[in-house]
Parts: C-alpha cells; structure tokens; sequence
C-alpha cells in the first residue's frame, strides 16, 4: 500500500516537483497551496506524513503543525522554511514538528528524511522500543498508547516523539537514562541536529509534569538524564 503524502506549499512551482518527485518514488501526494480546511484533510486523507511549508498565505505552517498534533498526535511533520536562525528551528519543534528541512534542499535528502519519519514511528518500530501499557507516573497517568498524560481533569495530548521519550524516561525511571543511547533509540543516531531536538523534546516534558514537584528531569551533562519519580506502577 502506498504511503500518503499531505502536502501544503504555496510555491507552485516547487510543489509540481515535489509531488512528481514522490509520485515517482511510489508516494500518494495530496498537495494543497493553503492550509484551509486542514482537520477534514488529515482525517478524510488520511495521511502517513505531513510535509508543511512555513511561510503560507491566511494560516502559517506552525500554527498548523500545532493543529494536526491536537488532532494527531503520532502524526509525523516535516516543516519546510527559508528561515534558518535557531529560534525559528525551536518554534518548529514546539509546534508540533518532527523534522524541519531548510530551503533550498535537495529531493534526496527530503526523501531520506522523509524515510527516516516514517520507518521511526511505524507501530513496529515504536512497539520495539517504548511501553504500551498505562503507567501511574506519581500525580499523573500516562498513556503511551493514546499518546496522553492526565493529571486530574487535565489530558496532556503528547506527539509521538514526546510519547516515545517519556516512554523510555519511565523504563529508566530513578536511574541514568544515557543520552546517546537515548538519542540512537529515538532518532537513530546522535547527530548535533537530533541532539538539539532532544533538548526541546526534553523541556516540554519537563513543563507538562511541572504540577508534580516531586517529579524531576535532571540533566546530567556528559551522561544524560535522571528522572526522579517519587512512585511508579505501570501495573493498572
């Protein structure tokens, strides 16, 4: 089956050979020049990925990473932009973004990236590396499955990525979770590009579980991360 692209790029130009390029390669492409009507597209399309240009007319790319991490949280995004300072690259992450490419790129290194979100959270792939059942996480539940953690009436809708860490945070819970290891289990190697993305991964972890006090993300530099947790029982 093929897997199915959502595409939103106001360069129409650039989109036709994005889209015949991964036509060519075996990919469904849905390409839209505007992010209009964006929750009836992913939930009618149905799509493996989502590949969002920043810079769009009425609604900007990172609003609408935000909105499809709502709506879906496992669903991979690849943000496209010309902006290249570091701040730019962190809102991408924060909103929702799982990859962020540069322009101008290369087909090749987007079909690699491309290849890289989706073998990385396929259910098999998230299946061999994360816990699947529910976990009572001090004041929290987490729910690595629905991708959610619940603290009183509060649902925390977290992205697959986020999910993933946490899951692998909890198996090292009151331990050293390594960094690298860590970095290798999630992304596939340590690059210092994937290592940034775990920096911002790791502090909105520690934002969401701010209202548990005895709950702690310590970094240890050159190591890695100790997750402190007064208790945890993922027998529920």
């Amino acid at each position: 089956m093929k897997k199915k692209v959502l595409y939103i790029e106001d360069e129409l130009f650039l989109a036709r050979i994005v889209k015949e390029t991964l036509e060519l390669k075996g990919y469904e492409v849905l390409h839209k020049k505007d992010g209009g009507r964006l929750v009836d597209l992913v939930q009618s399309f149905s799509p493996d990925i989502c590949i969002l240009d920043v810079m769009l007319p009425n609604v900007d790319g990172y609003t609408l990473g935000s909105t499809i991490r709502n709506i879906h949280p496992q669903l991979p995004v690849i943000f496209l932009t010309a902006k290249t300072q570091t701040e730019d690259i962190l809102k991408g992450f924060s909103s929702g973004g799982t990859d962020y490419l540069k322009k101008p790129f290369s087909m090749e290194e987007l079909m690699a990236r491309i290849e890289n979100q989706l073998r990385i959270t396929s259910p098999k792939e998230q299946n061999s590396k994360t816990i699947t059942e529910d976990i009572l996480l001090g004041k929290y539940h987490f729910s690595p499955g629905r991708y959610e953690l619940k603290i009183n009436d509060t649902v925390i809708k977290l992205s697959s990525r986020e999910s993933e860490i946490l899951s692998i945070l909890c198996n090292h819970a009151n331990k050293i979770a390594e960094r690298r290891k860590l970095l290798h289990a999630v992304w596939g190697d340590d690059s210092f590009f994937n290592s940034r993305n775990l920096d911002v991964y790791i502090r909105k972890l520690r934002d969401y579980l701010s209202r548990d006090k005895d709950i702690e993300i310590i970094t240890l530099k050159g190591k890695g991360y100790h997750f402190v947790v007064p208790s945890i029982n993922n027998n529920i």
